[in-house]
């Protein structure tokens, strides 16, 4: 299963935020962007429950402070249906 997950944070605290983002489990992407949100984060597992888990560790980095899930649908004609 992969999620993309859109955080916004404290402003000031992106770099900080971002560095303890990769160190959780299954995080396979993590990019500051611009705009609405402030971090793009890519979750992957094959085992929906450590997506669920790894998405709740990242709600409880300090200085975060909203996140959107987006998980990705299989059989929809996306690349990840070439997988």
């Amino acid at each position: 299963m992969i999620t993309y997950v859109l955080a916004t944070c404290i402003p000031g605290n992106e770099k900080e935020v971002i560095q303890e983002i990769k160190k959780l489990p299954n995080v396979v992407e993590v990019n500051g962007i611009m705009g609405k949100y402030d971090i793009f984060v890519k979750v992957q597992s094959s085992d929906v429950t450590k997506v669920d888990s790894t998405i709740g560790k990242l709600r409880s980095v300090p200085h975060v402070t909203g996140t959107v899930s987006i998980p990705v649908l299989y059989g929809q004609g996306g690349t990840v249906d070439n997988e």
